[in-house]
């Protein structure tokens, strides 16, 4: 079979403007199929919108959003969402959070009830089923880490901790993980090897940094005594970069190839929106404009 182009998104928090201007461009380039690795609440003040679009691509028998239909008819393959950590604590509880994301928990929470019963009672059960981590055959997907998929960073910084890096690896199964969690995008090896993709540093204009062949060993389970290091991928994020680079960031995967691209959103939407709304720090809108 065939594997079909997949748009690799995470961390939308809640981040409408940029999460259609990442599904428009996905599409644009062939995409016929979306993964999201967790985090799709949180921060911004659209979750019901985020949770209605990923609810209808990432689900057995995908379909665009309403709000995607000038682009015609557009056959998609089956897609996945998983667990974030924004999601775990939506459902149990953010104790452990930061006062500004438990404000933004604790308003999403009110907010989900405000779309009417049914709507509420089906973004329960969709987040209440949602997995902390995948498998298609061809790649693992997690939000944190393979080793902890829904809570653990893992950092540029990390390539230079050997026992972090083989802890990191120990659990996959495949030759390649994709994550999120982070939302700086990167590419580790199990050699210790880190690439760091800078996609127009200086103008900042959309741009696509790939196609890259991953140089991992092939689809399914890994043979062990392959001589091949395997790769985590951070995708980055679409809806709060933090990488000092305020476009948002995802990935394409031909089941081989990466391609890295960040694209310039309507940041001053995204952040009026949250101004809006009483109960969300200013701070979630001011740091888009950051990316950090």
């Amino acid at each position: 079979m065939t594997y079909p182009l997949t748009a690799i998104i995470s961390d939308l928090h809640s981040n409408v403007p940029a999460l259609e201007t990442a599904l428009r461009d996905a599409l644009a380039r062939g995409a016929r199929r979306f993964v999201c690795l967790g985090d799709v609440i949180g921060y911004g003040a659209e979750p019901r919108t985020c949770l209605d679009w990923v609810m209808e691509l990432a689900c057995a028998e995908p379909r665009l959003p309403e709000a995607l239909a000038d682009l015609g008819e557009v056959k998609l393959e089956p897609g996945l969402c998983l667990m974030g950590n924004h999601e775990h604590a939506l459902i149990n509880s953010p104790e452990d959070f930061n006062p500004k994301a438990r404000a933004a928990i604790e308003w999403t929470r009110d907010e989900l009830g405000r779309g009417g019963r049914e709507r509420g009672f089906a973004y329960w059960d969709f987040l209440g089923e949602l997995s902390p981590s995948g498998m298609d055959g061809v790649a693992q997907y997690a939000h944190g880490s393979p080793r902890d998929p829904v809570r653990e960073y893992v950092v540029p910084r990390d390539s230079q901790d050997p026992v972090k890096i083989a802890a990191l690896f120990a659990p996959m199964e495949c030759g390649v993980c994709f994550i999120g969690h982070s939302h700086v995008p990167a590419v580790y090896y199990e050699d210790g090897r880190i690439f760091v993709p800078k996609v127009n540093p200086a103008t900042r204009e959309d741009g696509v940094e790939g196609p890259y062949s991953l140089g991992v060993p092939g689809t399914g389970k890994i043979n062990k005594s392959e001589d091949l290091p395997r790769a985590i991928v951070n995708v980055g994020s679409v809806g709060q970069p933090r990488d000092g680079d305020p476009r948002l960031s995802y990935v394409l995967f031909d089941g081989e190839n990466i391609s890295f691209v960040r694209l310039k959103y309507d940041i001053d939407c995204a952040a009026d929106k949250i101004f809006a709304v009483d109960e969300l720090p200013d701070y979630l809108a001011e740091r888009l404009v950051k990316g950090r």
